[in-house]
């Protein structure tokens, strides 16, 4: 599975991503980081859509985020630059040796965070569970273990 998998928002009575949101679990910041901080639920594959509500919300509790970081394969398009409110933040794009169901986020001065990708596509109380296992202190698992651990790499919807 390359998370995200293709799900597109819902029609237009949703509003845009960028307007909502995020889906965003944390660990508790009085905790050591684990392989994973957190994990972020986007509503589309699409991160240019999806990720200033990301940004926004760590600009707001975290600092200012710079750059991002990812798989390759795991969003359709892969642009260097990706305009947020009030300023651009650079993706680096790996092919190897990075969890292809994890973002990271750098904020200067601050450090980086790495956070689960709940799969667009993914129901809600699969979701429920992926995030609140990534935000675990106790849980001390990749973000491509959580999902494995969640039943597959592939979480199904749930009905």
């Amino acid at each position: 599975m390359n998370a995200p998998t293709g799900q597109r928002a819902m029609p237009d009575r949703i509003p845009p991503s960028s307007l909502r949101p995020a889906r965003l679990t944390l660990r508790p910041p009085a905790f050591p980081p684990g392989p994973v901080s957190g994990a972020w639920w986007p509503r589309s594959d699409d991160l240019q859509a999806e990720l200033p509500a990301l940004i926004e919300a760590f600009d707001r509790s975290w600092g200012r985020v710079s750059r991002v970081a990812a798989h390759r394969n795991a969003w359709p398009q892969a642009p260097c630059e990706l305009p947020v409110a009030g300023h651009t933040v650079r993706a680096a794009w790996f092919t190897s040796g990075f969890d292809p169901h994890a973002i990271r986020l750098f904020a200067y001065g601050v450090g980086r965070r790495d956070l689960l990708v709940v799969p667009p596509g993914t129901g809600t109380a699969t979701a429920g569970r992926l995030m609140t296992a990534a935000a675990d202190p106790a849980l001390r698992l990749t973000a491509s273990a959580l999902l494995q651990d969640a039943g597959g790499s592939r979480p199904a919807r749930d009905m």
